[in-house]
């Protein structure tokens, strides 16, 4: 009625169990952590959906002082970054902050501290991991303090070259780029029995 029970079964590699004594770290399978060949590259899980981390960066699309590209765009930075600011802000930000709320906390660093480089710096290396836009031509933070309408433009130009309309805000373009219009509701007539 009673039979031996059968054999364990053969093992290739370390023991599944540690001896009795033994300080031997456990086998990695029993720790709970995956594990894969050693050629095998995985990024962070705080950074693997950022495009710019892990690849080479790219370079903008035009120069740091090619200012006179758009010369419209130009002439409002010049006298009105707040404006070019709150624009590049929004769409930096994927809509979630809007255009005349960041210009106008711009203008109000600028006004009181006069460090509104500080804060602007902040977005173009938000973009630039976006993009996956190289550094250049140094650091985000020296190019805002020395060059701040310079850094503007540059930035604005890049997202208008990605095919951003500037002026219609971040919400306007996923519609567009989505084929959407937002249409009117429609009208009901007048009120009947």
């Amino acid at each position: 009625m009673y039979s031996n029970p059968p054999p364990p079964p053969r093992q290739d590699g370390p023991p599944m169990y540690p001896q009795v004594g033994s300080y031997a770290q456990p086998p990695p399978f029993m720790t709970g952590i995956p594990v894969g060949s050693t050629d095998q590259f995985y990024p962070p899980p705080d950074t693997a959906g950022l495009p710019g981390l892990y690849q080479k960066p790219i370079k903008w699309s035009t120069g740091l002082c090619a200012c006179t590209d758009d010369c419209g765009n130009c002439c409002t930075t010049c006298w009105c970054p707040c404006i070019t600011f709150g624009q590049v802000a929004e769409i930096v930000d994927n809509g979630s902050s809007a255009c005349g709320a960041s210009g106008a906390l711009y203008a109000l660093v600028m006004v009181l501290t006069g460090c509104q480089c500080v804060y602007s710096c902040f977005y173009r290396t938000k973009m630039r991991r976006q993009y996956g836009l190289e550094e250049s031509p140094c650091n985000d933070c020296l190019i805002h303090c020395c060059c701040e309408q310079c850094a503007l433009c540059q930035e604005y130009r890049e997202l208008k070259g990605r095919g951003f309309d500037m002026n219609i805000g971040w919400h306007a373009n996923m519609e567009r780029r989505a084929g959407t219009v937002a249409a009117p509701p429609p009208v009901q007539g007048s009120m009947t029995r």
